[in-house]
């Protein structure tokens, strides 16, 4: 068992809340596509100020964790830093909700 089954099993979270909770963060909001808009606009020639100001926002990346991507996390193989940085995020999400703190990296893998 790897170190992230063993913390999902005593947190009592399955690896679907996993999957849905980062499918709900990571997904690309109205917000996100704005500042894509505005980015192209002020790339695209006279932008206003209003446009200036909300391309330099941080967008979402809009890439959830994947279902292959969980199993092989939970099964203790090798995965990139932004795949485990998105199953923190999603875990750290279900623990906020079931106010019991959240949860780094270094804690799941």
């Amino acid at each position: 068992m790897s170190k992230l089954n063993e913390y999902l099993a005593k947190a009592k979270i399955s690896s679907k809340q996993v999957l849905a909770a980062s499918k709900r963060i990571e997904g690309l909001k109205d917000e996100d596509r704005a500042i894509r808009l505005a980015r192209k606009q002020v790339a695209g020639g006279k932008p206003t100020d209003a446009q200036k100001e909300l391309a330099t926002k941080k967008v979402r990346s809009g890439r959830k964790v994947s279902n292959a991507t969980l199993e092989k996390a939970l099964a203790g193989g090798t995965i990139s830093k932004q795949a485990k940085r998105r199953v923190a995020r999603a875990v750290s999400a279900l623990l906020t909700q079931k106010k019991k703190g959240e949860a780094a990296v270094t804690d799941l893998f």
